[in-house]
């Protein structure tokens, strides 16, 4: 099992909303919780059903999101346990061959379903309809030029096309474009992207600086939308 951050229970349970998402896929479910944390939820991750089960008992989550083929416990037998032992919604993930499970489940009382891999716009009105009190509220989309970011949907538009950016990237480009024509220092970058880490992350900086002008379609010799301010940080131009 994997859990965000060095949290015990009950800080878990403390102004935040926690999510037990039980995939086999660690790379879709860690993805996905990376996104939910700008959301004030908490999100714990377990390989299969038996695993699922045991952390459910322990950390006792206020909604459980269970891809219907976990491995050990499937999905729609997770949520058939769960309506005889707890008051506990669950969410199920099909893919396109899960039609029969998901009936199932649904039969079995799972709250909803929903498509995987497990994207944000689809999830979060369920979570929030769940616990409303626990979930930051919607923010605005952020517009510079033909660059459209919407932050409560993860959703990116250039020249009306939509872009897909991993989450440390979506939120760089967040921070330069709430701060449109003006400099964005090195040290904001570092401490707002990635939470103060130590070490040196000046390259690591540049690595992800060089990947968004890619994606935008900026020049990468001589870089007109994001700027670079030599000994200071980057700024970026609307397109």
């Amino acid at each position: 099992m994997t859990t965000r951050g060095s949290l015990s229970p009950e800080q878990l349970r403390t102004g935040v909303l926690l999510l037990l998402v039980a995939d086999p896929d660690p790379g879709a479910g860690g993805e996905f919780a990376e996104s939910l944390a700008d959301h004030r939820i908490e999100t714990v991750l377990c390989p299969d059903g038996a695993e699922a089960l045991l952390q459910i008992g322990r950390l006792h989550p206020d909604v459980v999101l269970a891809s219907a083929d976990l491995p050990l416990v499937n999905g729609a037998t997770l949520v058939q346990v769960l309506r005889r032992r707890a008051n506990i919604p669950v969410i199920l993930g099909i893919g396109a061959a899960d039609g029969g499970e998901a009936a199932s489940a649904l039969t079995a009382g799972a709250t909803a379903c929903v498509a995987r891999p497990y994207r944000i716009r689809e999830v979060l009105p369920i979570l929030r309809a769940i616990r409303p009190d626990a979930i930051v509220e919607a923010e605005p989309p952020l517009e510079c030029g033909t660059l459209r970011l919407d932050p409560t949907a993860l959703e990116i538009q250039v020249h009306g096309q939509r872009l897909h950016l991993p989450p440390r990237e979506f939120r760089l480009l967040q921070l330069l474009m709430a701060h449109a024509n003006r400099i964005v220092t090195r040290d904001q970058i570092r401490e707002i992207v990635w939470g103060g880490g130590g070490g040196d992350l000046s390259n690591t900086i540049s690595v992800h600086i060089r990947r968004l002008r890619y994606r935008l379609g900026d020049d990468l010799h001589d870089p007109q939308i994001i700027q670079t301010v030599r000994g200071l940080g980057y700024r970026l131009v609307p397109p």
